[in-house]
């Protein structure tokens, strides 16, 4: 059912891209009066030109504060920060700043399998969505993944669900939305420059469960003590998931040979494709997801039995001369490559470095282990070489970025290494995205002769 009647007339839609130019679509075909605000838009442009034939008014190249007159509420591209000049005056003026996301529950009532974590969100919500596909359960994938959340929301049917990854940023901005099943994965300390402190990053990320009523469900890492203590306060009946204990009577989790959900093995260990420790609690919150919304054991054998991992997210690019060739390009933080290198036990060689956002990498020595040899590069190359030498690792090289770096890293490699690509940084100092880095990875370690 669509509800957009009750969501406020007057909205200002800062900055289009692509969740913007969504809600900018679905306010204007629910009849709102919209204005745009885009710095970096241009008037050419062919979604601005389509927005403007629509009614929107559209303030482009700068961001004039009068755009706030007569504003009730301010939907706000997710990357847009909180210290960013409209915004601030939106709040001073007590005017709701929300997200896009937060449309979906004008849009459409329909049941909403809502994704959350410092890592492996993408992993985790493209498995629920296979898990449900191969049950024969009608479900539409959406936001940081997929499609616009508003885009998909509008096409509901009434027999569909939506599965939607979520990052902090868009949680942040919620008043209303309710996944009626949340996952919670994991805490890291991550996105500090945008949150300002790692409170205000738990808090938006726990946003995931503030709405849920009793008849919700929200699956959470029972191995994660700040998850653990935060849902403490939720409404929702809690679905724990765990790699160490058992939880027969309680949810999902692993004996020594299984996966197994409250008292019912699912699946052998043995059978399971993805590798890493990460990966299995990535399954066991698929898993309680997946059944808790009408997936059959079948329809989760067959996923856990054929899915190598998404593109980027340790991603086996192949065998090349003997050596196991891993592509996490998607691996911007510590915590991340942490678990890429706790997933190996054979020699790795480590290829990692980006952007600089003023930490350090100690937290990554312990893990170092089993790398024989680093390429580091871009901003963090010198950061990243000392741990490695503190860590006993016994060569390292620098390269120029992630193709120079896949060269040198291969010469480095004896038959049945790992080369792995886990830069424990953004990509921004030298690439777009982090697709962009792992692509020209991939392609490097293709042209090795």
């Amino acid at each position: 059912m669509n509800t957009m009647k009750q969501f406020p007339e007057t909205v200002l839609v800062l900055g289009l891209a692509r969740s913007g130019t969504a809600a900018a679509r679905v306010l204007l075909d629910g009849g709102k009066d919209v204005t745009v605000n885009d710095q970096a838009a241009s008037y050419d442009d062919d979604s601005v030109q389509e927005l403007q034939r629509k009614g929107a008014h559209l303030v482009l190249g700068s961001h004039p504060l009068s755009v706030l007159g007569g504003i009730e509420v301010v939907v706000k591209n997710p990357g847009i920060r909180y210290d960013h000049p409209i915004i601030a005056e939106a709040i001073r003026r007590n005017i709701p700043v929300v997200t896009e996301v937060e449309l979906v529950s004008y849009l459409t009532q329909q049941p909403v399998i809502g994704i959350t974590g410092s890592n492996g969100k993408t992993t985790t919500t493209t498995l629920i969505t296979e898990m449900l596909k191969y049950s024969d359960c009608n479900v539409k994938l959406a936001g940081n993944i997929g499609i616009a959340a508003t885009e998909v929301a509008q096409t509901m049917q009434v027999d569909e669900k939506m599965v939607i990854e979520l990052s902090s940023f868009q949680l942040q901005g919620i008043s209303e939305f309710r996944p009626t099943t949340a996952v919670l994965l994991n805490i890291f300390e991550a996105h500090l420059d945008y949150h300002g402190d790692l409170e205000s990053y738990v808090n938006a990320k726990c946003n995931i469960f503030k709405n849920q009523q009793a008849d919700d469900y929200l699956v959470y890492n029972a191995d994660d003590s700040t998850l653990k203590e935060r849902v403490t306060h939720t409404n929702a009946k809690k679905i724990p998931f765990s790699v160490t204990k058992n939880l027969q009577q309680e949810g999902a989790w692993t004996n020594e040979t299984h996966v197994c959900f409250f008292d019912e093995a699912i699946i052998a260990l043995e059978d399971i494709v993805l590798v890493g420790k990460h990966n299995l609690e990535n399954i066991l919150a698929a898993v309680a997801a997946a059944k808790l919304n009408g997936a059959t054991n079948e329809g989760i054998q067959h996923v856990l039995r054929t899915f190598s991992g998404v593109k980027h997210r340790l991603e086996f690019v192949g065998m090349i001369q003997d050596r196991y060739v891993y592509n996490d390009s998607k691996a911007t933080n510590i915590l991340a490559t942490q678990k890429a290198l706790d997933s190996f036990k054979k020699g790795i060689v480590l290829l990692a470095g980006g952007l600089d956002r003023g930490n350090e990498f100690d937290e990554l020595i312990p893990h170092l282990k089993n790398v024989k040899a680093m390429v580091v590069f871009g901003e963090t190359a010198s950061k990243l070489e000392r741990i490695g030498r503190e860590a006993g690792v016994q060569v390292i090289k620098h390269a120029e970025g992630v193709d120079d770096a896949a060269k040198i890293g291969f010469a480095l490699t004896d038959a049945g290494d790992i080369l792995l690509l886990s830069p424990a940084c953004a990509s921004w100092d030298q690439y777009k995205t982090f697709e962009e880095r792992g692509d020209i990875f991939v392609q490097a370690v293709h042209t090795i002769n």
